[in-house]
């Protein structure tokens, strides 16, 4: 597999948004990590979460969420996927997946058949931090990027607000 991050490049470059991208120490990567160190609020950063069903039809959706919320996984999501049982991947799962490592997921070049859900108050920020394919880099985009990647649909209460 090609390297994530050069990919992920790869497909912002194409699409008609500006985007920056910025570098972070790896061992920073980590979402709440990142925002505390680098000054970045929780509610303008995204976390990409791949979830599989365990029963019915094997499918694996990535998730995007603001990082001041849940995954509503035992009702939404399972619900969305037709499923009775659903899991959060493995990271090494995730890393077969998509070749990238938990911290630097992103929705940006996953596999073409892999769909994307975002949460719906995603959609409400000016802008929002995710994953660069690699934990050494963050990309900062508007939320209206999603309107050109294939396999995107936004979806009213995929999460919820954490307490």
């Amino acid at each position: 597999m090609s390297d994530p991050a050069q990919r992920v490049q790869d497909v912002l470059a194409r699409l008609p948004v500006a985007t920056e991208t910025v570098p972070c120490d790896p061992e920073k990567a980590d979402t709440a990590v990142f925002c505390e160190h680098y000054g970045y609020a929780l509610e303008d950063s995204a976390n990409t979460i791949l979830v599989a069903a365990k029963t019915g039809e094997k499918r694996i959706v990535a998730c995007v969420l603001l990082a001041d919320s849940r995954l509503d996984v035992n009702h939404v999501v399972r619900k969305r996927l037709q499923s009775r049982r659903v899991s959060f991947a493995s990271a090494e799962l995730t890393r077969e997946l998509t070749g990238m490592e938990i911290g630097g997921v992103t929705p940006f070049a996953l596999p073409e058949h892999m769909s994307v859900w975002v949460d719906a108050r995603v959609m409400t920020r000016e802008r929002i931090v995710l994953g660069a394919g690699s934990r050494a880099a963050k990309v900062i985009v508007p939320p209206a990027i999603f309107a050109h990647l294939e396999n995107v649909e936004v979806i009213d209460g995929l999460a919820t607000r954490a307490a």
